[in-house]
């Protein structure tokens, strides 16, 4: 949803930040694998109950993964395999983060936040997979509630104030109606065809 509402605005703000900093050079591969190893940093934290920091590595894999972008379209190196690459990473991200959960809650025996936590990674990982099916079946999908720099938003706000509960009780729901959104728009589409 904040991907389709702002799309490519701010490109030239973070563009203008970046060249400030690093100059004309830089390659959006790098931004990819720096916003994963900062999300397996997060999922550490997580696991060993460094929640503050841990907010603070999801945020930073976040800005990663707005850069990256940004410096593939500005400096013209946008390629398939970069795309590829961090929608592969993304995935992994958004798995070892949850993930993370899921042992922090099983070590501390509360066994109702690992089912859901699970049920939190089971709408995760469909959500971009309905899009990319949708993608094949030649229906571009990307409408959602929750896409994912929304549930990276929640998922740093949860582990910064420590409201991971109600946090996941917002994402177990929010990411289901996401994937039901997105399982009734291709249905209407392919319906016209």
């Amino acid at each position: 949803m904040i991907g389709n509402k702002i799309g490519h605005r701010l490109d030239p703000y973070l563009y203008y930040v970046f060249k400030k900093i690093l100059g004309e050079h830089g390659n959006p591969n790098f931004f990819t694998l720096m916003g994963f190893f900062a999300t397996l940093a997060a999922s550490f934290l997580i696991i060993k109950g460094f929640w503050f920091i841990a907010g603070l590595a999801i945020i930073l894999s976040g800005l990663f993964d707005l850069f990256d972008g940004v410096v593939a379209r500005k400096f013209g190196k946008v390629t398939a395999l970069g795309g590829f690459l961090d929608s592969v990473l993304d995935r992994y991200s958004d798995l070892f983060l949850l993930l993370a959960l899921l042992i922090y809650y099983l070590r501390k025996g509360e066994p109702d936040l690992v089912i859901l936590t699970s049920f939190v990674s089971m709408g995760t990982i469909l959500i971009p997979y309905v899009r990319a099916k949708a993608e094949a079946l030649q229906v571009p999908c990307t409408i959602g509630l929750m896409e994912r720099a929304e549930r990276i938003i929640l998922l740093s706000i949860g582990t910064l104030f420590q409201w991971m509960e109600p946090i996941l009780w917002i994402l177990a729901v929010l990411t289901h109606f996401t994937v039901l959104q997105r399982i009734y728009y291709v249905w209407k589409k392919l319906r016209k065809c």
